[in-house]
């Protein structure tokens, strides 16, 4: 039998598959986001970029915002109750909008 892969981007075919309109490079805007430290984001990974981009087991996690370093952002969240930290593109983050904002 041949040994299966267990690369970074293994077994993730539907995460890192975008429908045939979406396919190639974002807008530029997606690039240059920029975020305040507390600021909620959700991590949603951009699979034309693989540079900046956090671990496929991330993706859908809301964090907060605490720093940048360099281009990326510095985010924090908790997985079983012990916080965690990851260092994400622009790119890989979205805002999150709060739910009172929504309806007011």
């Amino acid at each position: 039998m041949v040994k299966s892969s267990k690369g970074f981007r293994s077994r993730s075919r539907g995460t890192f598959t975008k429908e045939v309109r979406e396919r190639g490079l974002p807008p530029v805007t997606r690039f240059l986001r920029s975020f305040a430290p507390g600021d909620q984001v959700m991590v949603v990974i951009e699979p034309s970029t693989p540079h900046g981009q956090p671990h496929p087991r991330y993706q859908g996690r809301v964090c907060t915002v605490i720093g940048q370093t360099g281009r990326a952002y510095r985010v924090e969240f908790l997985d079983g109750g012990k916080r965690k930290e990851l260092v994400a593109l622009p790119i890989h983050l979205v805002p999150v909008s709060k739910p009172e904002a929504a309806h007011a």
